[in-house]
C-alpha cells in the first residue's frame, strides 16, 4: 500500500544523505581513484558495480536482522573489523606496488571485479557506518521490509554514478601520471590513505556497540 511507504521528504533527505555519503572521500573511492588512474574506465566498471550491488545486499542485511546478530555476539564483529583490517592493508599494499601505465607488468595487473568489490564492503568501516545510519534514521516502522527495499535500491541508484566520478577524475589523471615516478608517488599516496582508513576500523566504537 502507498501509504506503507516513506513520505516523499524522508526520501528526499536520504537521497540527499546517500549521496554525500556515498561521494566522500573512504576507502571504496580512494580505491576507485587509483583504478581509474591505473586501468581506465572500462575496466574498473566492474569494481565500482561490486560497490553499488554489493552495499545494498548489505544495506538489506542489515535491515532485516544482520546488525542485531552482531549486537547479540560482539565477537563476531570483532573477527570482522580485523579481518577487513588485514584486506585493506592487503589492497593497499597491491596499489603501493603497481606498475607504470601502459607496460607489460601493468596489462598482465587485474583491476578489482565485481566480486572482489562487493565482498569488500562487509569489511569496510564506511560502508558500515553509511548502511546502519541508513537502516536507523530513514527506514519508517510501518510497512518495514518494503521501506528497507526501497532505501537500499534507492542507495545502489544514488551511489553508483556517486563512486563513479572518482573513477572518471582517476581516468583524466592518466596523461598527467604518465612519469613513472608520478605514478608511483600517486599509488603510495592511495596505499596511505587506505591505511590511514584503517583508524575507524580499529580504534572508533564499534556502530553496533
Amino acid at each position: 500500500m502507498p501509504a506503507m511507504l516513506a513520505s516523499a521528504d524522508l526520501l528526499t533527505a536520504f537521497v540527499l544523505f546517500a549521496f554525500v555519503s556515498s561521494i566522500t572521500p573512504g576507502p571504496n573511492n580512494t580505491m576507485l581513484l587509483a583504478s581509474g588512474v591505473n586501468f581506465g574506465v572500462r575496466r574498473s566498471i566492474p569494481h565500482a558495480m561490486g560497490i553499488s550491488l554489493g552495499f545494498m545486499v548489505m544495506v538489506l542485511a542489515v535491515g532485516l536482522g544482520l546488525g542485531e546478530v552482531f549486537k547479540a555476539w560482539p565477537p563476531l564483529y570483532t573477527v570482522l573489523r580485523y579481518t577487513g583490517a588485514a584486506y585493506l592493508l592487503y589492497l593497499a599494499w597491491k596499489i603501493a606496488t603497481s606498475g607504470p601505465i601502459g607496460t607489460d607488468s601493468a596489462k598482465a595487473r587485474k583491476p578489482l571485479g565485481f566480486w572482489g568489490a562487493a565482498a569488500f564492503q562487509w569489511v569496510n568501516p564506511k560502508a558500515w557506518v553509511m548502511a546502519v545510519g541508513a537502516i536507523t534514521t530513514y527506514t519508517p516502522a510501518q510497512g518495514y521490509v518494503m521501506n528497507v527495499v526501497v532505501i537500499a535500491a534507492l542507495f545502489a541508484l544514488v551511489n553508483l554514478p556517486s563512486v563513479g566520478v572518482w573513477v572518471m577524475f582517476g581516468s583524466a589523471l592518466r596523461n598527467l601520471l604518465q612519469n613513472p615516478r608520478w605514478l608511483m608517488l600517486f599509488n603510495v599516496l592511495m596505499a596511505l590513505l587506505l591505511v590511514i582508513s584503517l583508524y575507524p576500523l580499529l580504534f572508533v566504537e564499534s556502530a553496533f556497540s
